[in-house]
């Protein structure tokens, strides 16, 4: 996965640049979004990793999947990607190009993973803080893993903010044995 990551980065970051040049980031993002959803079809992957299909019967296949959703400049990227044995990267490209995006409007994506469901004002009040600590508003992803016991785990970018009773007690437990 950090391979295919490594690969898509280069991709995610010219795409982005020239959607910000041609005021399409809005765009882009929808079709690196359909591009991203193709890719991941089962049926996809089986012709994806066929090596019978070649890079130009695949790139055929994928822009009839897409129809006419795509702008030429994304079903040239397409091309490019079937031709380089790359097409598999586009969900790797799309969450790039998300985060990238994202980051120019100033949103950070927190991932909060609490051992119970937070009530509106508790999940209110915790991305409040949040975007008083980041200075940057949050678009929070919530889930639940009741495996922390109680309290949150915050994950933003590469910062984590551990706040459950697991966390403190595996803290504790390495304080311990030290």
């Amino acid at each position: 996965m950090a391979e295919a990551i490594t690969v898509a980065r280069p991709y995610a970051e010219a795409v982005y640049k020239h959607a910000i040049a041609n005021e399409s980031l809005a765009q882009w993002a929808n079709m690196l979004q359909l591009a991203a959803m193709i890719a991941e079809d089962d049926e996809m992957k089986m012709l994806i990793g066929n090596p019978i299909i070649t890079a130009k019967q695949l790139s055929a296949i994928f822009l009839e999947i897409g129809k006419n959703k795509f702008n030429s400049e994304a079903k040239n990227l397409v091309i490019l990607l079937a031709e380089n044995k790359r097409i598999f990267i586009l969900p790797q490209i799309s969450q790039l190009f998300e985060q990238l995006k994202a980051q120019h409007e100033g949103v950070l994506e927190a991932k909060i993973v609490s051992a119970f469901a937070l009530e509106g004002k508790q999940l209110k009040k915790l991305v409040d803080d949040l975007e008083i600590k980041f200075k940057r508003k949050i678009d929070a992803q919530v889930s639940i893993d009741p495996e922390l016991i109680g309290g949150v785990k915050v994950e933003i970018g590469d910062e984590i903010l551990d706040a459950s009773i697991r966390g403190k007690l595996e803290a504790m437990a390495i304080a311990l044995k030290s």
